[in-house]
């Protein structure tokens, strides 16, 4: 089975085997592939309501490289799902045929509550029995944040998405490099009003433990621990306190892009973002009162796959 996840600031690939039904609700994937590209589909979106034509084509371009490896590994199903960017864009069908012509499928642009969903069932399957439920769990994206809160066994009980992420709080705040103190402090009242929201709505002060995903989180994570090389099997499930998730925050905030470059994990193509995305997480935490949170390198890519698995008779 193929899964993609197109998001506002990356597009990325999931190839994998699914197992047997009879194997039992906590048997793995079998991943056979895992692509993740910057394309930055949103960008612009939040100011002009539209999709850039140069992020439509960057987009293109590494659909067509992920279409050529799923022919390559023999995939049975495909499905993407289009999230931020594409539900906020005016020109959403242009964006749409071009997903047709390069793929084959057509993309399906999902609800917030259901890109939160997927979110959750992804982060939680494997997650290790120290984590103490419910989960809070939380995806952090370029145009925004899904909040799920909800146990293993009982599945999700709240969900909703609100409009923060790396790239929608950079380009609606952050013009700095580094961003001024006033346009730090604009960005957080901003976050802080729509984390209480989504908090409110969940409800995730009730929950045990804070799952955090996506990008902003692993590479927040892998700054935490010093690591020199991006490592997901090191990151996937590490702990990291909510004051070395605050030091991290202020050392990003602090540094200009080219700065950012220098840290031996960061991805070229979110140097310009992190900051924004560090201090989402930093502010949830703060707003629920979490004193630490559990990175995932299994989120909404791995919920979209298992959506393909055939029904158990």
């Amino acid at each position: 089975m193929a899964a993609i996840d197109c998001g506002t600031n990356s597009i990325r690939l999931l190839v994998a085997d699914l197992p047997d039904p009879a194997a039992g609700p906590e048997a793995p994937l079998v991943d056979l592939a895992r692509r993740m590209e910057i394309v930055r589909l949103g960008q612009g979106v939040d100011r002009t309501g539209r999709l850039a034509p140069e992020a439509i084509e960057r987009t293109r371009v590494a659909l067509a490289g992920y279409a050529a490896e799923i022919e390559k590994l023999g995939a049975e199903r495909v499905r993407m799902c289009a999230t931020s960017a594409s539900r906020d864009a005016s020109n959403a069908g242009d964006f749409r045929a071009m997903v047709e012509q390069t793929l084959g499928v057509a993309p399906e642009v999902v609800t917030g509550d259901e890109e939160a969903r997927l979110s959750f069932t992804g982060a939680v399957r494997g997650l290790s029995t120290d984590a103490e439920p419910p989960y809070l769990v939380v995806d952090i994206g370029g145009g925004s944040t899904e909040f799920v809160v909800g146990t293993r066994e009982g599945g999700v009980r709240a969900a909703i998405s609100v409009d923060i992420g790396c790239v929608r709080m950079t380009e609606r705040h952050l013009h700095g490099d580094p961003p001024t103190p006033a346009e730090v402090a604009a960005a957080q009242a901003d976050i802080a009003a729509a984390v209480d929201r989504a908090l409110a709505a969940v409800p995730g002060r009730e929950a045990a433990t804070l799952i955090g995903l996506a990008g902003s989180v692993t590479t927040v994570v892998a700054i935490a621990q010093g690591l020199q090389a991006y490592d997901p099997e090191r990151i996937h499930h590490a702990r990291v306190p909510y004051d070395r998730v605050a030091e991290v925050t202020a050392d990003l905030l602090a540094r200009t892009s080219a700065q950012r470059l220098e840290i031996p994990v960061m991805h070229p193509g979110r140097a310009d973002v992190i900051g924004a995305g560090a201090l989402v997480l930093r502010v949830i935490m703060e707003r629920a009162g979490m004193p630490s949170v559990i990175a995932s390198e299994h989120d909404i890519l791995d919920g979209i796959a298992w959506t393909l698995q055939p029904p158990s008779n």
